[in-house]
């Protein structure tokens, strides 16, 4: 353990320390770890919260995208809200939504929510002012 701690500090001090040769020949993975079964599936937007950069976690293993998320649970705000299909205000409409609605939310960006309606409704955006914290 001492040896981690020699040497240059913070992000540049090294974790390990290896010895021999710095060379991982493939064979020292096992192929089941890197292995790619197939295609991503394509999947129907309005219902699957998949994009191109981020799909729900549960997804993970049926479609590849760099990143996977946990959805943080919300509830549409007792006026109700539309689902839009792109993060703003002129786009379809997917759904209009009733107050108190789960919402699970994927991604937050700018004034937007993206997320699905439960766990098997309609993928798409909500203004952020129109969810709040869920109540049991």
């Amino acid at each position: 353990m001492d040896d981690l701690l020699e040497g240059p500090s913070g992000a540049n001090r090294p974790v390990f320390r290896f010895e021999g040769p710095l060379v991982l020949p493939a064979s020292a993975i096992p192929a089941e770890q890197l292995r790619l079964t197939g295609p991503s599936e394509k999947l129907d937007a309005p219902h699957w919260p998949v994009r191109g950069d981020l799909a729900h976690i549960r997804l993970a293993g049926r479609v590849f995208v760099p990143h996977y998320a946990v959805p943080m649970e919300r509830q549409v705000v007792p006026c109700g809200a539309k689902l839009f299909a792109l993060n703003n205000h002129e786009s379809e409409v997917r759904e209009v939504l009733g107050g108190g609605t789960l919402f699970n939310v994927l991604d937050l960006a700018g004034n937007w929510a993206w997320g699905q309606v439960g766990e098997d409704g309609f993928v798409g955006y909500l203004p952020l002012e129109a969810l709040e914290e869920r109540r049991g």
